[in-house]
């Protein structure tokens, strides 16, 4: 198998997912859960996401869809497509499982793969954080990452219009 075989065979319709994050439970793995747009990948993803796979033994990102970003951050986003984006997540060792979603919310997915952690950045509080209550009720935790300051993708394209 390729190197871009294997980066593409981490990335996971949702009912494949399921069935993948039940066998790795099988063997006493301890899942975490992120999600977000992760539309232009920088310092401040990849240490997030490192510290998130740092929580457990199989990190899963949930990745919105182009209509759920659009929803979210406006018509001129996202930058790159859904595609690429879920690419370049499941490039990364320490990811171990990327699914798209399409709701408004990853709340579907949480539940679907009943995650032990569930991890959001620092700007979020636990009560604000979608699935937390199905998480915590579960007997999981949830963990808020705080950013590494400067680094945002917003930040990185109002710089770029600079230019």
């Amino acid at each position: 198998m390729s190197k871009l075989e294997w980066i593409q065979n981490k990335i996971y319709q949702r009912e494949k997912l399921v069935a993948h994050v039940n066998a790795a439970r099988a063997t006493a793995k301890r899942i975490v859960f992120t999600n977000g747009c992760f539309d232009i990948l920088h310092h401040g993803h990849l240490d997030y996401l490192a510290k998130a796979a740092d929580l457990g033994h199989m990190l899963i990102v949930g990745v919105n869809t182009d209509a759920s970003v659009r929803k979210l951050k406006g018509p001129e986003r996202p930058v790159n497509i859904e595609n690429d984006r879920a690419l370049q997540l499941a490039s990364l060792l320490f990811v171990d499982a990327v699914c798209l979603f399409d709701e408004d919310t990853p709340k579907e997915l949480i539940e679907a793969i009943k995650p032990d952690v569930l991890v959001k950045g620092g700007d979020y509080t636990i009560d604000k954080v979608v699935g937390a209550d199905f998480v915590m009720a579960n007997g999981g935790m949830v963990e808020l990452i705080p950013f590494v300051k400067g680094y945002s993708t917003t930040g990185l394209l109002q710089r770029i219009k600079e230019l």
